[in-house]
């Protein structure tokens, strides 16, 4: 295992923009059940990279709907997206909330999403990335006594 002191997350910005994109392009997605996602993300860049950016950070859940599975949508839950870096892209990990509960939606896996880039997998990134975004989650003080993450749905 390589050792992960060095990787450190980042809000998404300009500056580790063009790392992200080419992890988009050689086929990595930030969405692990949703492999399309990353040529929806390429497009959502393409349109407007500055709103892209900013919509990775969303505290209120004020973001466009969340379409499911089935087709249906629902509304999107407070949130927020950190991205790894170690000098180049590495992968994401995001937080998500419903205010003033534990408790989350049924279609909701957890609290906690990450995907790890393929060559960077099995280095420790992704526990290294937990521990600094608990860490996130421990200043928010949002009154959550825990937090919940699906490793394999």
């Amino acid at each position: 295992m390589t050792s992960t002191e060095g990787m450190q997350l980042v809000w998404p910005a300009a500056a580790y923009l063009a790392s992200y994109i080419d992890a988009l392009r050689q086929g990595w997605s930030p969405n692990n059940l949703r492999p399309e996602a990353a040529g929806e993300e390429l497009t959502e860049i393409e349109r407007d990279a500055a709103g892209y950016l900013a919509r990775q950070i969303d505290r209120e859940g004020n973001g466009p709907l969340v379409i499911l599975p089935d087709g249906s949508s629902v509304k999107r839950l407070p949130g927020y997206r950190r991205w790894m870096w170690d000098g180049e892209f590495c992968g994401s990990i995001g937080f998500r909330w419903q205010p003033d509960t534990n408790e989350l939606p049924p279609h909701v896996l957890g609290h906690i999403g990450y995907a790890v880039v393929p060559w960077k997998q099995q280095r420790g990134y992704a526990t290294r990335a937990l521990a600094l975004l608990l860490e996130d989650v421990r200043r928010e003080q949002l009154g959550l006594t825990y937090v919940e993450l699906t490793t394999e749905p």
